[in-house]
C-alpha cells in the first residue's frame, strides 16, 4: 500500500510543478510538507535548514563551480572550432561527413568542457549554419547536435558523475570517471550510424579529404584542449590529485589555452565569473533541496517501502532493472539530471545493490538514462538549447530525434545487461 508521506510527497511535488513553480522551490516545499506529517512546524523548518546548510559541508562539491567555470572559458576560448576542423580532418569522404564531425566535435568538446549544455551551445553555433549551407535539413543537424551534446555528461570529467558519488555516499569518482569512458564512445558510435544512414538515404554531401600533413596540423591545433583530458584524468587515475583539486588545474589550464589563443580578454573575464556564479548558484540551489528531500525520505523510510514493494513484484534481476531503467526514463521527461541523480539514487540504490549490482554500474546507468530525458520534450534543457541554436520550435526536431531516441534507449538496454562494458576500465586500474 502507498503511505501516506509517499502519497503527500508525489502529490505536492507533482501539484508544485504543474502551477509552474520552480523545481528547486517544488522539491524543497514538498520535502517541508512531508515532514510536517511526523514533526510541528518549527521542528520541521529548523531540521531543513540545518539539513540544508549540512548538505553543502562536502569538499567534492567545491569541484562542480570550477568545473563549470573551466567550461565557460573553453566554451568562449576559441577551442569549438580547433575541434570541430580536427575533426573534420578525421571523417575524410563519408556520407553526411558534416553530422560525424558534429558528432565527434561535441563529444570531444563535451568531455573537455565537462557540460552538454557549453557542447550544445558552442559546437551547435558553428555546426548549423555550415550544415545548412551544405544543403543539410535543419531540423536533422539540430537532433545531432541535441543527442551528442549529451556524451559530455557521461564521458568524464563530467559534474553529474561528482554529483552521483555524492549522492551515493562516496563511490570512487576515480571509478567512475573510468566507467564513462566506455560508454560514452558507444553512444556516439550509434549516433553516428543512425546519421549516416539518414545522411546515405538523403544523398548529403562528403566532407573534403585533407592530407595527411593538413590532418596533423589540424591535429597540433586541437592539441592542447585535447590535453587537458590527459591532464584531469590521468592525474585523477594516478592520484597526483583529487578531483576537486583537478577542476582547479582545469581551470588554470583553460586559462593558459585562452592566453595561447587570445580569444578572450581581460573585458570576458568578468561575465565569465557572473555566468559562472549564475550557473552554480542554480545547481547548489537544486542540490541542497534534493540532498534534503533525499534526507526526509530517508527519515520517512520511504525507499525502504519501495524497496520492499518493487521487489514484491518480483525478484528476477531483469525485470526489476527493466522497470528502474523505466522509471528514470519517465523521470529524465520531466525532472533535471541533478535533482533526480540526488532523489533517485538514494531510492534505488539499495534495490540494485540487493541484486548484486555494482554501484558504479548503476551511475553510469542512470546517468545514460537521464541524458536521454535531456532532449526529450517538454523540459529538457539540452532540446531546448539545441532548438534555440537552429532558430527551430521543439515541434520541427522531435520527427528526426526519434531514431536517435531509440539507438540510445538500446545502448542503455546493453549497458545494462552488460556490467563488463562498463566496468572493464575501472577493472583494469583496480578501482
Amino acid at each position: 500500500m502507498i503511505s501516506t508521506e509517499i502519497l503527500v510527497l508525489l502529490l505536492s511535488f507533482i501539484l508544485l510543478l504543474m502551477l509552474r513553480v520552480p523545481i528547486g522551490f517544488s522539491i524543497g516545499l514538498s520535502a517541508l510538507l512531508t515532514l510536517l506529517i511526523s514533526m510541528p512546524f518549527l521542528p520541521t523548518v529548523t531540521t531543513l535548514s540545518q539539513r540544508m546548510a549540512t548538505s553543502l559541508d562536502s569538499f567534492a562539491l567545491l569541484a562542480i563551480p570550477f568545473f563549470i567555470l573551466a567550461g565557460q572559458i573553453m566554451n568562449r576560448g576559441g577551442i569549438a572550432n580547433r575541434l570541430i576542423e580536427f575533426a573534420k580532418g578525421l571523417i575524410g569522404p563519408a556520407p553526411g561527413g558534416l553530422a560525424f564531425v558534429n558528432i565527434i566535435a561535441c563529444m570531444l568538446f563535451g568531455a573537455i568542457s565537462g557540460s552538454a549544455a557549453a557542447a550544445a551551445s558552442a559546437i551547435g553555433g558553428f555546426m548549423n549554419p555550415m550544415m545548412e549551407k551544405e544543403g543539410y535539413d535543419k531540423s536533422f543537424s539540430a537532433a545531432v547536435n541535441i543527442t551528442s551534446s549529451t556524451t559530455g555528461l557521461i564521458i568524464p570529467p563530467s559534474n553529474i558523475l561528482i554529483i552521483y558519488s555524492l549522492a551515493s555516499g562516496g563511490v570512487s569518482i576515480s571509478a567512475l570517471f573510468l566507467a564513462g569512458y566506455v560508454p560514452g564512445i558507444l553512444i556516439g558510435v550509434a549516433l553516428m550510424l543512425v546519421a549516416g544512414v539518414y545522411s546515405f538515404k538523403k544523398k548529403y554531401p562528403t566532407v573534403k579529404s585533407v592530407g595527411f600533413k593538413e590532418l596533423m596540423k589540424r591535429f597540433l591545433r586541437a592539441l592542447p584542449s585535447l590535453l587537458l583530458l590527459v591532464v584531469v584524468i590521468g592525474g585523477i587515475i594516478s592520484g597526483i590529485f583529487t578531483a576537486t583539486e583537478a577542476s582547479a588545474i582545469a581551470v588554470l589550464y583553460a586559462l593558459v589555452l585562452a592566453a595561447i589563443y587570445r580569444e578572450i580578454t581581460f573585458e570576458d573575464i568578468p561575465s565569465i565569473v557572473l555566468e559562472t556564479i549564475k550557473t552554480t548558484s542554480i545547481v547548489i540551489l537544486l542540490i541542497i533541496t534534493s540532498m534534503t528531500m533525499s534526507w526526509v525520505m530517508s527519515f520517512e523510510n520511504i525507499p525502504q517501502t519501495i524497496t520492499s514493494s518493487l521487489l514484491q513484484i518480483s525478484n528476477n534481476p531483469i525485470i526489476i532493472l527493466l522497470i528502474i531503467n523505466s522509471i528514470l526514463l519517465f523521470v529524465g521527461i520531466f525532472m533535471d539530471m541533478t535533482p533526480a541523480v540526488l532523489i533517485f539514487t538514494p531510492i534505488f540504490l539499495p534495490i540494485v545493490t540487493d541484486i548484486g549490482m555494482d554501484p558504479v554500474h548503476f551511475g553510469i546507468i542512470m546517468i545514460v538514462n537521464l541524458c536521454i530525458g535531456l532532449c526529450t520534450p517538454p523540459v529538457g534543457s539540452i532540446l531546448f538549447i539545441g532548438c534555440s541554436m537552429a532558430n527551430l520550435n521543439i515541434q520541427q526536431v522531435v520527427r528526426p530525434l526519434i531514431p536517435f531516441f531509440i539507438v540510445m534507449i538500446l545502448i542503455l538496454i546493453l549497458l545494462t545487461y552488460s556490467p563488463g562494458l562498463t566496468l572493464w576500465l575501472p577493472s583494469m586500474f583496480e578501482l
